[in-house]
């Protein structure tokens, strides 16, 4: 089959999620025609999964400017800009009525398995350039399919693809064997099997940014109806002033907020923190609970479950065949990883970015959302929203528009990553020149009190 002009062809949208559904609606304010593929078979899926955590964002944060004007004439009117959506809210209420809007430009049930230039592997530069994309997909029934694309944004998200519990990246020893007592998401605790799962039992949460902490809070309530209940926090660094996050100083007072209530749930003895620990293995003793052993040879009490929240990873396979400038660290588009990499950046605004650093050696394929995050930890809805506003103004010729900036960031909050070792000199108190001790601390009992303010979905089509 001849691939058709390229002129003639959809911009390929990969995943039906905030930004992949943000990507549309300004491809159609910019007269151009978009395919947005998508696995599940509704809109959000990866935001489905998750929809009963409370997002640290306001409506006024989450919604696109271009999306709303696609909305407008459907009658849909835009919640109150200061309430905190869920994510049921977020998908039910924005997302889906907004996929809606799209009509047959959204195509639900397959996954996309590849993408390339037609007639082109990745070794071929002749005439690479002229070439349209060609994107490979199974659909919900098994059905193998291919179509082509003038422009591919692949706003797929790391959802997928949770990090494991073991600190060299790969899984921990034993992990996938106890896989039946590990969860990689905060658990919904208003289900009453997952509920069951955690009531009266010890768990063991490991990991250090806003969803490690939400979980810390959840646990800490459920302690409070049900006795027995404990949560054993483990940081694979020490104790810091920038451990909780933002506090008040947070302009996301919600996301400042969940840093506060992590804290407390330690301060009250709700949970325990183990710090400086990097998990090596994951063995059963006898009772089927699990043992975690630390790389320095560490083996903590027994849990009943472990809540791996360590971070999330882009899911690369499906673009073997295309030439990306990709960061080795962070695995994100080379000129936007010194702005994120969590290695040099703390607290602070991460700069808006659009089409020049998110381009790639092959033209005309951007990954945006979370997934251009790479593994760095700090993405916001709104900053996905300004990249498609600047790539699709690229993609119409319009230069000017794609160069501009028009979005300012809230400060502070996410610090560092998961998993990035400290300073030596750093002790659990925040300071010193001792390294942490390697021992089981309550933070808030004597000594350590610490003075502190306060998914993109997966893609198919």
């Amino acid at each position: 089959m001849t691939a058709p002009a390229t002129s003639d062809l959809p911009v390929v949208v990969i995943g039906a999620g905030p930004t992949g559904l943000a990507a549309a609606a300004h491809l159609i304010e910019r007269q151009l025609t978009p395919l947005v593929l998508e696995s599940g078979p509704a809109a959000a899926s990866a935001v489905r999964d998750w929809s009963h955590v409370r997002l640290f964002s306001t409506w006024a944060e989450v919604t696109d400017p271009a999306a709303e004007k696609l909305l407008a004439p459907t009658g849909w009117t835009r919640p109150d800009g200061a309430a905190y959506p869920t994510g049921a809210d977020w998908a039910e209420v924005y997302l889906q009525p907004l996929a809606d809007a799209l009509g047959d430009r959204v195509c639900y049930g397959a996954t996309v398995t590849g993408v390339s230039r037609a007639g082109r592997d990745r070794l071929v530069d002749a005439d690479r350039e002229s070439q349209p994309f060609v994107v490979h997909l199974t659909t919900a029934d098994g059905r193998e399919e291919r179509l082509f694309a003038r422009a591919v944004i692949d706003a797929s998200g790391t959802w997928s693809t949770p990090s494991p519990a073991g600190a060299s990246g790969l899984p921990a020893l034993g992990e996938r064997a106890a896989s039946d007592h590990i969860t990689y998401r905060v658990p919904d605790l208003k289900d009453p099997a997952v509920r069951a799962r955690y009531a009266g039992k010890r768990t063991a949460v490991i990991g250090s940014g806003a969803s490690a902490f939400t979980a810390l809070a959840t646990l800490a309530d459920l302690t409070k109806e049900e006795p027995g209940t404990h949560a054993v926090w483990i940081l694979r660094r020490g104790i810091s002033g920038s451990t909780f996050g933002g506090g008040e100083a947070d302009q996301l007072p919600a996301r400042g907020a969940l840093g506060l209530a992590a804290k407390a749930a330690v301060d009250n003895g709700h949970a325990d923190a183990v710090t400086g620990f990097r998990t090596e293995a994951v063995e059963r003793d006898g009772d089927d609970r699990l043992v975690l052993i630390g790389e320095d040879g560490r083996r903590l009490d027994a849990v009943d479950e472990v809540i791996v929240l360590t971070g999330l990873r882009p899911d690369l396979s499906f673009l073997s065949e295309l030439r990306l400038g990709l960061d080795e660290r962070l695995q994100a588009p080379s000129e936007l990883a010194s702005l994120i990499d969590p290695n040099v950046h703390s607290c602070g605004t991460v700069y808006p970015h659009g089409v020049n650093e998110l381009s790639h050696p092959e033209q005309d394929v951007y990954l945006v959302g979370m997934k251009s995050y790479g593994r760095a930890p700090t993405f916001l809805a709104m900053t996905g929203y300004e990249q498609v506003r600047s790539i699709t103004a690229a993609l119409a010729g319009d230069h000017e528009a794609a160069g501009r900036v028009e979005l300012t960031l809230p400060e502070t909050g996410v610090c560092g990553g998961a998993g990035l070792f400290d300073d030596s000199t750093t002790a659990e108190s925040g300071g010193g020149c001792c390294t942490p001790a390697p021992a089981l601390v309550q933070i808030g009992s004597a000594g350590a009190t610490l003075q502190i303010g306060k998914p993109e979905t997966s893609g198919g089509c």
